[in-house]
């Protein structure tokens, strides 16, 4: 905190700050209910076989990666860097993550279960395009 501050405008500072972080964790875990929702939904329609996820949550600490599943506790996490993309881009991810819980492996039968998504060419494309833009290489999930 700048020096030139009371201790009274440093209260109120430090006050501010912790709603806005309390408004955030709130919107955080309204938007974690809605990819467990998603994730289901779109389970449900292009992956039957896949067991239902235990957790869908953002997260902020994938910087290289667009998500993530650890298919022995069935959790599963997208970067919020995702939220800025058109819903099917983030759709995309969640069945590319979902296909991980039946099968861990980038295989040819991982490969089948995420092009029943009928859009994840598009998305595949799309995600390539801004990691060439970002100089990343996400090369994979």
């Amino acid at each position: 905190m700048p020096d030139r501050l009371s201790a009274a405008e440093e209260a109120r500072w430090v006050e501010t700050m912790l709603a806005r972080l309390e408004k955030q964790r709130s919107r955080s875990r309204v938007s974690d209910e809605k990819l467990l929702s998603r994730a289901h939904e779109l389970a449900c329609r292009h992956l039957p076989e896949v067991p239902e996820p235990a957790s869908v949550r953002w997260v902020s600490n994938q910087n290289r990666r667009w998500g993530s599943c650890t298919p022995a506790d069935r959790s599963i996490r997208l970067s919020t860097r995702l939220q800025a993309m058109p819903a099917w881009v983030v759709d995309y991810v969640l069945i590319h993550e979902l296909a991980h819980l039946v099968e861990p492996a980038h295989n040819a039968a991982f490969w089948e279960l995420v092009h029943r998504y009928p859009k994840a060419e598009r998305a595949e494309g799309y995600l390539e395009g801004v990691s060439a833009a970002s100089s990343l290489n996400l090369d994979e999930f």
